[in-house]
């Protein structure tokens, strides 16, 4: 069988994936106990996903300029992050929101429940005390 060129062949027999996986993404990485290790972030909706970048400019404007990264292509980001059960892949997230905290930085008081209207008690307790009050 002879060996077609590219513009001959729908679907070249070059074993490597065609579009993006070819291309190089730079993946935010951190301090790891044998070298870096990379990053993995939450989706708005709070699953787990890798992140990659398509320039290091867009890393640096979402995660600032101090951001440590890797160059990876996709496929190589998918096979690292498979193992941790992270399939999830963001290409060039717009946001990248600073950690929750309970402690309001302009106070830096504890948020106390009771002042924000929130139960304190959990499970079938709280759910009859707040039929109880309801019901009136």
């Amino acid at each position: 069988m002879t060996e077609l060129t590219y513009g001959d062949d729908p679907e070249p027999s070059d074993p490597s994936p065609a579009g993006r996986h070819r291309e190089t993404l730079y993946v935010p990485v951190r301090p790891g106990p044998v070298g870096c290790v990379a990053r993995m972030f939450r989706t708005p909706l709070g699953g787990r996903t890798a992140v990659g970048f398509t320039t290091a400019e867009r890393l640096a404007e979402t995660l600032g300029p101090d951001q440590q990264w890797i160059p990876l292509s996709e496929s190589a980001l998918r096979s690292l992050a498979r193992p941790l059960g992270v399939t999830a892949l963001t290409v060039d997230p717009q946001l990248a929101a600073p950690a929750v905290s309970d402690v309001p930085e302009e106070t830096g008081r504890r948020l106390d429940p009771q002042t924000l209207g929130v139960l304190r008690v959990t499970g079938a307790v709280a759910l009859v005390d707040a039929l109880a009050l309801w019901i009136g």
